[in-house]
């Protein structure tokens, strides 16, 4: 692509009131609407004095500057441009929003967090009604999972309240990072993509099980109440291998699969199962014989019968599922690596009714949850931008807002989208640029013409526009 020297550009001016940037959060921000953002914020949130007043409009405005791509409170000025007045009412400036941020407590942001949970059920019931698409959680009414980990958010600002030094790593190197520690949990079935459940910021030197056993009972409750009929399967790494963790699952009468620590009695339970009982599984660089009609593979996987926590009244017989995989000892002479071979192991405690193999690939799944941080971080969670605890924990709250409202865009979009990343939907739907034409009372948005996914576009648009009559 090259500039066109015949018709140069030879000025720019910024005074057309007419022009918006992110078309797109007409019809997310009416998606909104219909899901109970704003009843719900107005029913469960109550601030004091008057930096806290109306605060659905300005919960709704931050997750709008969210939805656009802001990630800092000054980027929330992104909802201010152009004709955004003429689409939207009350649009704050972000000085507004940063002092209402400030007026949260611990108790203010459990009310935002409660809200967050009634607009996602509110989201679960409307996307499949609107669209007559597949749901937000296609298939919970046969398999749920619910997933938890935290992450270290490094800050800079010493001044921060709540920051501590945490573990990390980088470049696969265990470091200590000055920051938050959020957790996250996710619901998501085998045919639909995670959506944010609940989420928590704590200091950073927080351990990552602190308050996890709490916010996993909230979640199961969310799941049901968003549909989750069938079996629902609580999934965490070694981290979250905890007594209380384990007790909540069983108490809820759902199930869990979690990474266990590979301690003296979890390894002398690996090495005591024969080799005849290891099975090869379908895994990187794995090739299937058909002579044989198995996997050739770096990995086997087996099962036995361990009892967790035992001596304690949360003891718990079940399932062990542990995976190997060949490891290279570098102090091995050359050649005794098939003779002498090493391995490392992963266990899996569990009480997961399915099978052996079914069991074992929807615990290394898992890892999903990755990818929900990933699109949180390059999003509003870029920063944590308050000097107040709570500020960014109602910051985290509305982050995850904005992250159900732009995956059930995507669902409503349909095709590919549903899958497609919270940036993607971002930057191909929501942040169009529209020229604004008024009729009697109507606004007319004049969108670009070409514009390669105008159908994911009016697909999102019909669904959530109310039909004439």
């Amino acid at each position: 692509m090259r500039l066109r020297h015949d018709a140069p550009v030879t000025a720019v001016t910024f005074d057309d009131p007419n022009l918006v940037s992110c078309a797109g959060l007409v019809p997310v921000m009416r998606l909104a609407e219909q899901a109970g953002l704003h009843d719900a914020v107005a029913d469960r949130v109550s601030l004091p004095t008057d930096k806290g007043a109306n605060p659905a409009g300005k919960v709704a405005t931050i997750v709008a500057g969210m939805l656009a791509g802001a990630d800092s409170i000054d980027d929330l000025d992104v909802a201010r441009h152009g004709g955004m007045r003429s689409l939207f009412t009350s649009v704050y400036a972000p000085s507004t929003l940063g002092s209402f941020l400030r007026t949260f407590s611990h108790g203010h942001v459990r009310q935002l967090q409660a809200a967050a949970r009634d607009t996602l059920i509110g989201l679960a019931r409307r996307a499949p009604l609107l669209a007559r698409r597949a749901p937000l959680l296609a298939g919970a009414d046969v398999l749920t999972f619910v997933d938890i980990d935290s992450m270290l958010r490094r800050v800079y600002g010493k001044q921060k309240q709540g920051i501590g030094f945490g573990h990390a790593k980088v470049g696969g190197y265990n470091v200590w990072l000055r920051g938050y520690n959020p957790l996250v949990a996710t619901l998501s079935t085998p045919l639909s993509a995670p959506v944010v459940a609940a989420t928590r910021l704590r200091a950073g030197n927080a351990g990552s099980a602190r308050g996890a056993a709490r916010m996993i009972a909230e979640t199961i409750t969310t799941a049901r109440s968003c549909g989750a009929t069938g079996e629902i399967v609580v999934r965490a790494d070694s981290a979250f291998y905890a007594k209380t963790v384990i007790s909540t699952c069983r108490r809820h009468k759902v199930r869990f699969s979690v990474t266990a620590r590979i301690d003296a009695k979890i390894r002398a339970a690996c090495d005591s199962i024969s080799d005849e009982q290891w099975i090869d599984i379908r895994y990187p660089r794995a090739i299937w014989d058909e002579n044989e009609q198995r996997w050739i593979s770096d990995a086997q996987i087996v099962e036995t019968t361990y009892t967790a926590f035992a001596g304690t009244r949360h003891a718990v017989t079940t399932r062990l599922i542990v995976r190997r995989i060949r490891s290279d000892d570098p102090h091995q002479a050359c050649g005794q690596q098939e003779l002498l071979p090493a391995y490392r192991y992963h266990a899996v405690l569990t009480d997961s009714p399915f099978t052996l193999v079914q069991a074992e690939a929807q615990h290394r799944q898992h890892a999903i949850i990755e990818q929900v941080n990933a699109d949180l971080i390059a999003g509003p969670l870029a920063h944590l931008p308050s000097g107040r605890f709570s500020a960014n924990d109602a910051w985290l709250t509305c982050a995850g807002i904005a992250h159900n409202l732009t995956r059930a865009a995507g669902h409503l979009a349909a095709g590919t989208w549903t899958a497609a990343r919270p940036a993607t939907i971002r930057t191909r739907i929501i942040s169009v640029a529209a020229r604004l034409a008024h009729r009697a009372r109507a606004v007319h948005l004049h969108l670009p013409e070409h514009w390669p996914w105008q159908a994911a576009f009016d697909n999102l648009f019909t669904a959530v526009h109310p039909v004439p009559g």
